[in-house]
């Protein structure tokens, strides 16, 4: 089916089926609501939240926190009315009709667990409008109709409102990603390689380290508001070519500037902001530790007085581009009162040479070390996750961010950086997920099997129909969040969008790896790659668990209990 077609049969339907489906994610919402007060209520002691409680329902809290991302993007595409195309409503469609029964089953689990009545949920599950829905939406034809769609259009898939600085950062940031990082992604990859200085100095003149940086450091960002969706954009572009090579560069000069920005001092932006901006050094973040994980408030990491400074002994791990960054944003407990948790906390910035290679070993001059080992991954080869050891290591007061005032608060101001580095997660994501698509369709369109193409097979187009609506449903919450964040809203829906598009990318990859056959596994194949980078979204900026529930979960039901 053309394209013109699937326009043509969603004008023709489009009001009744968007009113069924906005009625069904009304009476969802709903539900959701009450699931999520009465989780609050089974988790109060004494008027609060109660640690343990929380910790006994972590189930049903996980259950929320995915449910959310699904009800959160599915309305978010509804809400765009006519502010699209015929195929990408066809597609937002779809999407919201696979994410109404997914929604309903884990509310059935949620409701099920805290004794609500199910049968209002139930009444929802069998409403024949919910039927009609998926017979006019998602039936196996209308699907291979729309991946035939899908496959046929030479435009973008749910291409978002961009201001005309950002398109024109992206059409750049695309050619450089298609003519320079491309052509190097599979060596990089396969070789286990760091990423070159053809990268890298290239991307600095591009001014990509500095997007987060406000104009007046040096940067690009307005001193008036963000530029998330250009964060996004220009992520999204790097990303589709290599996501270790080139797309994840910006994630950590991102936690940094953001770090920055919310607690250092005046001196401090003036020093390090326009040197991140440039490039000069490139960063890296040093938060978790080998026993702690994401439980950032148990970290001890231990910094000592000295004259002049601090000392650091400890470990971390999963520090990604250690060895080559200048600078490492370090996560330390500098007050030994293990009692005070996150309050005692504080974010050293730590300068080193910068190392090719897998392992580096950097001496101070009055005898402290930095030892790194870079951690044998099967994919995000390129900037490599390093384990790290701190020997009496000489931080200098001038590098406590906050100066005096900011020791205590590395807790608070680690978390004002990671919520721009989950968006730009989500960004990188994308960027995975449109590559895996492309790839898909061009290998279906060229594979014969069976005197046929793969592409002319209807289950192939359907696999490309699903691929591509959630991918969609993806770019379209991570831009709409992208413009929250811009105007001082969204910090929660920023961990939603992190949680639902690190968790697409995986399935995109892995059907579009499937679509393959047998050369979707051989490592020469960029599809591949995809997949083995694609799993690791979900764990690095926010392990999944942790976000849903520490972050969504917990929010959802303190803004219940506020109501």
């Amino acid at each position: 089916m053309a394209i013109v077609e699937v326009e043509l049969r969603t004008a023709d339907s489009d009001g009744a089926q968007r009113e069924l489906a906005h009625g069904l994610l009304d009476g969802l919402a709903t539900l959701f609501d009450n699931a999520v007060r009465r989780t609050a209520e089974l988790c109060v002691q004494g008027g609060r939240l109660d640690p343990a409680l929380l910790d006994a329902h972590q189930g049903i809290e996980y259950e929320l926190a995915l449910a959310a991302a699904d009800l959160l993007a599915a309305r978010t595409v509804m809400g765009m009315g006519g502010n699209t195309s015929g195929l990408d409503a066809a597609l937002g469609l779809a999407f919201t009709t696979e994410a109404i029964p997914a929604v309903i089953e884990r509310l059935d689990r949620v409701h099920i667990a805290t004794d609500l009545d199910s049968g209002p949920l139930h009444a929802i599950a069998a409403d024949p409008g919910l039927r009609r829905l998926r017979r006019a939406a998602t039936a196996p034809d209308i699907l291979a109709a729309l991946g035939a769609a899908v496959a046929e259009t030479a435009g973008e898939i749910a291409d978002p409102v961009l201001d005309e600085p950002t398109i024109l950062a992206r059409a750049a940031f695309r050619r450089f990603a298609a003519d320079v990082v491309a052509p190097l992604a599979q060596s990089i990859h396969r070789e286990d390689l760091t990423v070159p200085e053809t990268l890298l100095q290239p991307l600095r003149e591009m001014g990509v380290f500095g997007l987060s940086v406000p104009e007046a450091y040096g940067g690009s960002a307005p001193a008036g508001g963000g530029s998330t969706p250009m964060m996004i954009a220009v992520t999204e572009a790097l990303s589709e070519a290599s996501l270790a090579a080139a797309g994840s560069l910006i994630t950590r000069p991102e936690i940094l500037a953001r770090a920055l920005m919310a607690g250092g001092t005046e001196a401090q932006k003036a020093h390090w902001l326009p040197r991140i901006a440039a490039g000069e050094p490139l960063c890296a973040i040093a938060i978790t530790e080998p026993d702690h994980g994401s439980d950032v408030a148990s970290l001890k990491l231990r910094g000592t007085r000295t004259e002049g400074g601090w000392l650091l002994d400890g470990a971390k791990t999963w520090c990604t581009f250690a060895g080559k960054a200048g600078v490492l944003m370090v996560v330390t407990r500098t007050n030994p009162d293990r009692s005070l948790g996150h309050r005692g906390l504080s974010l050293l910035l730590v300068e080193k040479p910068s190392y090719d290679g897998h392992e580096f070993t950097y001496r101070q001059q009055g005898g402290g070390t930095l030892s790194g080992r870079a951690i044998a991954t099967p994919g995000y080869r390129g900037m490599h996750s390093f384990d790290l050891s701190f020997v009496d290591f000489f931080v200098p007061d001038a590098n406590v961010v906050g100066a005096e005032e900011g020791l205590g608060k590395g807790f608070y101001l680690t978390m004002a950086g990671m919520v721009g580095g989950r968006i730009q997660t989500a960004g990188r994501a994308l960027g995975v997920m449109r590559a895996a698509l492309t790839a898909a369709i061009s290998y279906a369109k060229e594979r014969r099997v069976f005197d046929a193409r793969l592409i002319d097979f209807p289950l192939t187009r359907i696999k490309i129909a699903t691929q591509a609506a959630r991918f969609a449903a993806c770019r379209h919450l991570a831009y709409a969040i992208g413009r929250e964040l811009d105007v001082g809203r969204g910090r929660m829906e920023a961990s939603l969008v992190k949680l639902l598009a690190c968790r697409s990318a995986e399935i995109v990859t892995r059907e579009a790896m499937q679509i393959h056959g047998g050369m979707g596994y051989a490592e020469e194949t960029p599809v591949s790659r995809y997949w083995a980078d694609a799993r690791v979204l979900s764990i690095f900026e926010g392990a999944e668990e942790t976000l849903a529930l520490k972050v969504v979960a917990k929010t959802l039901l303190e803004s219940a209990l506020n109501q």
